[in-house]
């Protein structure tokens, strides 16, 4: 999957920065470095989809949307790093 636009890179940046405003988390960093990050991890999942794609095992891999497969890693990393926050 290609990386995205850079529209959609702007409005993800701006949903995260009025995420963060709305629970009032302070950022200590700039928006540029913040739309840095943005286009980072981007590009990382776009490198490494292959990876990803190959560490999920048979039967889920070839049972599974490419969208399906998204909404799950979502759903892991949500649980892994969001639970308490």
């Amino acid at each position: 999957m290609a990386i995205l636009s850079d529209p959609d890179r702007a409005d993800l940046w701006a949903d995260f920065m009025r995420d963060q405003s709305i629970d009032r988390a302070a950022l200590a960093l700039t928006k540029t470095d913040l739309r840095a990050a943005v286009n980072a991890l981007d590009q990382f999942l776009s490198d490494n989809a292959a990876a990803i794609n190959s560490a999920i095992p048979q039967p889920a891999r070839g049972a599974l949307t490419v969208q399906q497969k998204a909404k799950l890693l979502m759903f892991v990393i949500q649980k892994r790093f969001l639970k308490n926050a």
